[in-house]
């Protein structure tokens, strides 16, 4: 076999094995994946459920309740155009309260948002991107009060 004969097949084996390598890494995180949806999303049904996702938005004034089993509790996300009730068991984070942005990790089921991990915004500038501004408008509306 010639030298450039060995080349092109090296380099084409090489192609192989990466893109077998991409393969693999992608069928193996498949169910790792989780994709961030708003309320609006979930209402609008483009939300599966019972699939792994990522749900934010707003904490709700008022919404959270703690029930007696000390460690479970209920509170509705809301991104301004919809509102998604959401169920979490464990201990939540200190910066999770009611009127601040939150992520909740988890799966939709029965139009109730499961909650496996609460994530509680800890900047006052960080919004996820698809929220757009709410968190700037909610706040500017809580000077306004004052």
């Amino acid at each position: 076999m010639k030298p450039k004969n060995q080349r092109l097949v090296l380099v084409a084996a090489a192609i192989a094995a990466v893109l077998a390598a991409v393969l693999l890494a992608m069928w193996g995180l498949r169910d790792r994946a989780s994709y961030f949806y708003t309320p609006a999303d979930i209402a609008g049904g483009q939300a599966p459920a019972g699939q792994a996702m990522r749900l934010g938005g707003m904490v709700e004034e008022g919404s959270i309740k703690h029930l007696p089993d000390g460690v479970t509790i209920r509170f509705v996300v809301t991104d301004g155009k919809a509102r998604t009730p959401v169920v979490y068991r464990g201990i939540v984070p200190d910066l999770f309260r009611e009127g601040t942005g939150a992520v909740a990790e988890g799966r939709l089921e029965n139009g109730t948002f499961v909650a496996d991990t609460i994530l509680a915004k800890h900047d006052e500038r960080y919004m996820p991107p698809q929220l757009g501004n709410l968190a700037a408008e909610h706040k500017a509306g809580q000077t306004l009060e004052k």
